[in-house]
């Protein structure tokens, strides 16, 4: 993927809105893998912030020889080496947490965002599908999936296994409804649509996903992102506009602002995580905020 392309992926006027889209709930480690918070060099008293942080994740990994399971310990250790911008660093402990916590994999999802973001994707690749071996429907490691598969220039896999995914989506909720979440799937197949330039049918997945919810902001959203690519602005601030209107509080701001982005940027595979009305954020509205040392997921 090219570097103007990537920008999706790393803009932070952009991360609280891709709260929004998808399926990841409670990922409050997800600004520390996004931009790590690693002291600003040149200053003594950001010399001694660093090695403040050295000595407590030095301190962290002394308790884990003695208590190799401690999730707490395990949590403060990853959480204070990102705050380093030790990304490769925080790979051990969370290989560590998802062995230790399986159904919690939110751990996993971060493991593999972490190992992508060190250049190790056939290792995240394998997250992903381990996770999905165990939930095929997983819109979480779905999304980092097909990311994965966008990257490594094969579109039509990519759309392939959303595709596969969302009719299994749809055949679950046909048998037990509300069972599958078929508007994210939807959202998910759109974004790769759009990465890929085909943006016809991106919007067409978006108003399917709308049909799911007419009221919901996320499609609307991706609508106005698409038609805003394809150089029709005065169509995308209306919806941009629509989208805003439906918007919970906190993603207002944010989705002004994208609106106000150049349209060059908006056309590549967005990160995914959860934010549904009436729900607390999933992460701090700041996105260079310090992870928080709450040691539960």
């Amino acid at each position: 993927m090219t570097q103007g392309r990537r920008r999706w992926f790393t803009s932070s006027v952009l991360v609280v809105v891709l709260l929004a889209f998808l399926g990841l709930s409670a990922l409050p480690l997800i600004g520390g893998l996004n931009k790590p918070q690693a002291p600003d060099a040149g200053t003594a008293a950001a010399t001694d912030a660093r090695r403040k942080l050295e000595a407590e994740a030095a301190a962290f990994e002394g308790i884990l020889q003695r208590e190799p399971n401690n999730e707490a310990v395990l949590r403060s250790l990853l959480q204070t080496r990102l705050q380093l911008g030790d990304v490769a660093g925080s790979i051990a402990p969370l290989e560590k947490l998802a062995a230790l916590k399986p159904e919690e994999t939110d751990y996993s999802i971060l493991l593999a965002q972490a190992k992508q973001r060190v250049g190790d994707g056939e290792g995240a690749a394998r997250v992903y599908r381990g996770i999905l071996d165990r939930n095929p429907l997983d819109v979480k490691a779905l999304q980092g999936l097909a990311e994965l598969t966008v990257d490594a220039e094969r579109p039509q896999a990519a759309i392939g296994l959303v595709q596969g995914a969302l009719d299994k989506a749809v055949e679950a909720n046909a048998k037990e409804p509300n069972s599958a979440d078929t508007l994210s799937m939807r959202m998910l197949l759109g974004q790769v649509y759009a990465e890929l330039k085909r943006y016809d049918e991106a919007i067409a997945a978006y108003d399917a996903a709308l049909k799911d919810d007419p009221k919901n902001f996320r499609p609307i959203l991706g609508k106005a992102i698409v038609i805003k690519a394809q150089g029709d602005t005065q169509r995308a601030n209306q919806l941009f506009a629509t989208a805003t209107s439906l918007a919970p509080e906190r993603f207002k701001d944010s989705i002004r602002q994208l609106a106000a982005e150049d349209p060059s940027a908006a056309t590549g595979l967005q990160p995914q995580v959860d934010a549904k009305p009436g729900e607390p954020a999933a992460t701090s509205p700041s996105p260079t905020a310090t992870p928080s040392p709450s040691p539960s997921p």
